[in-house]
Formats: C-alpha cells, sequence, structure tokens
C-alpha cells in the first residue's frame, strides 16, 4: 500500500470516529426536547426489541415536548412503559393515541454530570483519532522497512498525519465546547 493511501485511509477513519462521536452526543440530554434522545429505547414488539423510530412516529411538539405516535393501536402502553423504564429520567403521559414527553427542567448538578459525560465521550473521541494516527505510522514505518518508501518520506508523511491528527481533535474540542454550552444553557 503507497503511503499515499495509507494517509487517506486515516483521514477517513477519523472522519468516521468524528460522525460516531457527534452521533454519540445527540443521545446527552441538553435542556431542548430532541426526538434523538428516545433513540437508545427499545420496545417490545412482537417478541423482538426494536427502537421506537421504527414502530412510532418521533417528533417535536414545542422546545420542550416530544412527541411520539404509534403506528399500531396496542402499541401506546408498551412505548409508554418503556420510556418510562429507560434511564432517561422521563415520564411520558397518553393522550389517546399520542404520547406526550415532556422535558424535565435540569438542575445544577445534573448539568454539571451531563458536561462530564461530554467531556469523557471527547476524551475517548481523541483517544480513537489517537490510535489512528499511532496505526497509520506504523503502516508508513512498515513501507519504509520494506523499502517501498525513503525515510524522507518517511518524515513527510508523518507529519502530514499529525497535522490532520491536531484537526480532527480540535473539532472534537470545539463539539464538547459547543454541547456544554447547549447543556448549561438554562
Amino acid at each position: 500500500m503507497p503511503i499515499a493511501d495509507v494517509k487517506r485511509t486515516a483521514e477517513n477513519k477519523m472522519d468516521q470516529s468524528i460522525a460516531a462521536f457527534q452521533h454519540n452526543l445527540t443521545k446527552i440530554r441538553t435542556g431542548r426536547a430532541n426526538p434523538a434522545i428516545l433513540d437508545t429505547v427499545h420496545v417490545d414488539y412482537y417478541g423482538s426489541l426494536v427502537p421506537i423510530s421504527q414502530v412510532a412516529n418521533v417528533s417535536l411538539i414545542d422546545n420542550r415536548t416530544v412527541s411520539v405516535q404509534p403506528w399500531e393501536k396496542g402499541l401506546g402502553a408498551k412505548i409508554e412503559k418503556a420510556i418510562r423504564d429507560s434511564d432517561l429520567g422521563l415520564n411520558p403521559s397518553s393522550m389517546g393515541d399520542l404520547i406526550r414527553v415532556p422535558m424535565p427542567a435540569m438542575s445544577e448538578e445534573r448539568r454539571r454530570e451531563l458536561t462530564k459525560l461530554v467531556r469523557n465521550e471527547g476524551e475517548t473521541a481523541k483517544i480513537a483519532v489517537r490510535n489512528l494516527r499511532r496505526d497509520a505510522n506504523e503502516a508508513v514505518k512498515k513501507i519504509v522497512k520494506d523499502k517501498l518508501a525513503s525515510e524522507d518520506d518517511q518524515k513527510r508523511c508523518e507529519a502530514d498525519i499529525q497535522k490532520v491528527t491536531d484537526k480532527h481533535i480540535a473539532v472534537i474540542d470545539q463539539l464538547v465546547a459547543s454541547k456544554e454550552q447547549d447543556i448549561m444553557a438554562v
């Protein structure tokens, strides 16, 4: 594999790490309602556990209330129970076949806990990016060892990989700061 492919592969994998980190951030609650918060809740649907989004329409009523509209009549109670039993601290209420899920206001202590969780997720993402940098550098060293590239090429490639790593870590830091700001906003 040429050195250019190693750099390209490393950058693509780092992009995927950031995308996974962004997906994890959507699951962390802020003061506002977000339909993605229910993505982790699963409902018993004819003997198998499926995400709520596969058996109901999840949308926002206002910035503090999520609505869940089941596609089948008998699922309302099961969805309501699944939301209540999840560790999200939500208390849904039924209005006919519409389930309203109000987002309770968060205490200052809970906000601080969530910012710690965001920082932890950010650190995990940074570790993943650094591991990808290490793997790419080892691949380049192997190419040089096999005499398929010069040591000058190795130094240039390692510098390029470091620049890409720094760029991705800066993006992660920016995402963490933005999410913390959202959480701490009252």
